[in-house]
């Protein structure tokens, strides 16, 4: 059986603040272990995303070297 609490932010930080340092310590590694979970999911999403074609490339730089061009005139 579950049960579900809503309790603020402050309150949560009251309650960690007086847990005995054995709980503390375990409760900060659960933390730690989460985030890099978060920030692994970011890594994947990047490594994951889309990328331009050489020939995509080889249009943007034709593009930039002819809006250098008219800039210059």
């Amino acid at each position: 059986m579950q049960a579900e609490v809503n309790i603020d932010f402050d309150q949560l930080v009251q309650l960690a603040k007086k847990l005995p340092s054995t709980q503390w310590i375990k409760l900060k590694r659960e933390v730690e272990e989460k985030e890099y979970n978060a920030s692994d999911d970011l890594v994947s999403l990047l490594l994951s995303a889309p990328t331009f074609s050489k020939k995509q490339l080889d249009e943007i730089a034709k593009t930039r070297k002819a809006i250098n061009q008219w800039r210059i005139k």
